[in-house]
């Protein structure tokens, strides 16, 4: 009988407790345990050990397994835990970055708030006691000059916002309040303070013998002055007081309330003074507002110029002083110069629209008969500035008179009816009875036109109305003639017979046509056009006459050349369908009166024309 041997001896292992790196898969070699259970079936005993030991090893294996089991959890709620970890940090990087993102952001801002700060502060003035218990404490001053101050900006109509010039005479003038010690606040105002260029207005007012007061006044780079008056008359050196510091820390601003009120004598005595102590940008300005004022005074059209160009020198993308040098240069004669001018300024401005405000295309818009654009642009000025303007004087009249050559008499009736009696500048009555007489013209009513300009001549005489109306006096004649008054138009054409307007020498041209002098009418065509060929209008009036007599072939051609020129100008395409339907070429004349009607879609006889000649093609 063989020799009995124990169950693990057979095996050849011995079971290893849980947790000691064994695994179900390797507690029992297979061939021992297959070995072990053959000897078994002889040997009871030893099947009873090998059943016991098979039943621990179960039990074993069971454990093992629970206890994986268990294991795996355990290291998926740890992997849980690392990944939450890794996303709390990335998290918290996150906020970190941000945090200091928006402190850099709001850093950034008031340092920039600091550097670009131009804000009045107007501190509160020492008053002695005996001023003070009568009422008359610093903070009644300091209220009183505020008052007078947002006075002055309020009535300061000028061109200066055209300069980019920043200042907080136009936009921020208060009186100082102490911060209430928010950290945000004390850090801005240390910036201001330190980068800033914030006006600190401050003084004193004092009793002087018998009931005279002496306001001195001071602020930051503004030369101290003391003023001198009574107290019953506080507010009158609160007045002069605001005034002397407008001029001080905004020259351009006082120089354009100046010009605006029509104080040009003061202004241009203003400006000269006040010219080299200025910084360049608004230096510029005061140069254009000085042109302004030397002009609407009836200056040299010369120095005009002059003054206007050394403002653009200083500062090219003054755009405001870019258009004046072109109005003033059409007022001189140089209507063609005054074009070349607004090309280069359309350069510069990068095309259209582009840096440029379209309201300084203005007066490169009426010389090239752009209507629509002029249009647009004074009315959107007109809205953006509460219908004073941009540039000096009332916009309204100047908006009538396009709505007049629009042929739109309805809209040029209703925006005269809506001028301020507050905007009477020299000019602006002048301009009212320009439009009035337009106006008479456009309805047909030939006495009352005659009249009207000729009450507009007089008007012109002023030298201040010649040197911003420039071209509008060769109207007079033609009004004249249209009414029969040959005698009468002939002195009109001699009065303005030295100024070289393409306007004076196309309408010469319709005179002598009208008399029946061709060879003489289109001498003075010619002359129009050859004294500014980059304009529209002597092409125009030329093209109309040529198809007067006849002429289809060369009545197109200059209205042609005309719309190349003009565009947007309804009268040449118009004029050019009326010659395209008497060659019998509907079609394309149909086609002219449509796109005259996208530039003047009011013109009463336009829509008719186009009406007619759409229906005869139907």
């Amino acid at each position: 009988m063989a020799e009995s041997h124990g169950v693990s001896e057979i095996l050849g292992t011995e079971a290893e407790a849980p947790g000691q790196g064994s695994t179900p898969e390797t507690s029992v070699d297979p061939t021992a345990a297959a070995i072990a259970a053959e000897a078994a079936k002889s040997d009871p005993e030893l099947a009873k050990k090998a059943s016991a030991y098979f039943d621990s090893q179960r039990h074993l294996v069971e454990v093992q397994t629970e206890h994986l089991h268990e294991q795996r959890a355990v290291n998926l709620q740890l992997l849980k835990l690392r990944r939450l970890d890794e996303r709390l940090r990335v998290g918290l990087r996150l906020f970190v970055i941000l945090v200091a993102t928006v402190v850099g952001i709001l850093a950034a801002a008031l340092l920039h708030d600091a550097v670009t700060s131009r804000r009045v502060v107007i501190e509160a003035f020492e008053t002695p006691r005996l001023l003070a218990e009568r009422g008359v404490t610093g903070t009644v001053i300091a209220d009183a000059l505020l008052d007078q101050l947002t006075r002055l900006q309020a009535a300061t109509q000028s061109s200066t916002e055209r300069a980019t010039l920043t200042n907080a005479w136009t936009r921020d003038i208060s009186i100082a309040v102490p911060e209430t010690g928010v950290s945000i606040g004390e850090l801005s105002q240390t910036l201001r303070e330190h980068f800033g260029h914030d006006v600190h207005i401050g003084g004193d007012l004092v009793q002087t013998s018998g009931d005279g007061l002496a306001l001195a006044v001071r602020g930051t780079g503004i030369t101290p002055e003391t003023l001198h008056g009574s107290a019953a008359d506080l507010d009158d050196l609160t007045r002069k007081a605001a005034e002397y510091l407008y001029g001080q820390a905004r020259p351009a601003l006082w120089a354009a309330y100046l010009t605006g009120t029509e104080r040009y004598t003061e202004a241009i005595a203003f400006a000269r003074a006040a010219i080299n102590r200025t910084e360049p940008i608004e230096r510029a300005r005061v140069f254009d507002i000085w042109a302004n004022a030397v002009a609407s005074s009836g200056g040299s059209l010369r120095e005009v110029i002059s003054l206007a160009r050394e403002s653009v020198k200083l500062n090219p993308t003054d755009w405001g002083a870019q258009d004046d040098v072109q109005q003033y240069l059409s007022v001189a004669g140089d209507e063609e110069g005054a074009f070349r001018e607004g090309v280069a300024m359309e350069k510069l401005a990068g095309g259209r629209p582009g840096k440029s405000p379209e309201i300084q295309y203005l007066s490169w818009d009426l010389l090239t008969w752009n209507l629509p654009s002029a249009s647009a642009a004074l009315r959107a000025d007109m809205e953006a500035t509460g219908g004073m303007g941009t540039n000096f004087g009332s916009p309204a009249p100047l908006l009538a008179s396009i709505q007049v050559l629009l042929h739109d008499p309805g809209a040029a009736q209703l925006t005269v009816s809506n001028v301020r009696d507050d905007q009477a500048y020299v000019y602006t009555q002048a301009s009212l009875r320009y439009v009035n007489a337009a106006l008479a013209d456009e309805l047909g009513d030939r006495p009352r036109a005659a009249q009207e300009w000729e009450a507009f001549a007089n008007e012109y005489k002023r030298p201040g109305v010649a040197n911003n109306l420039g071209s509008l006096i060769c109207y007079v004649a033609p009004a004249l003639e249209r009414a029969g008054r040959r005698a009468d138009a002939d002195a009109a054409l001699e009065a303005v017979e030295k100024l070289t307007f393409v306007d004076c020498f196309r309408f010469r041209g319709d005179i002598l046509d009208g008399r029946g002098d061709w060879k003489g009418a289109e001498e003075w065509y010619a002359k129009s056009v050859g004294l500014a060929p980059d304009l529209p209008a002597g092409y125009y009036s030329w093209g109309a006459a040529l198809a007067r007599h006849g002429d289809l072939a060369g009545a197109a051609a200059k209205l042609r050349d005309a719309n190349r020129r003009g565009p947007h100008w309804a009268d040449p395409l118009k004029a050019w369908g009326d010659v395209l339907m008497k060659q019998g070429k509907n079609g394309e004349a149909l086609a002219k009166y449509k796109e005259a009607l996208k530039y003047a879609p009011n013109w009463r006889q336009l829509k008719e024309a186009s009406a007619a000649l759409a229906v005869s093609k139907g």
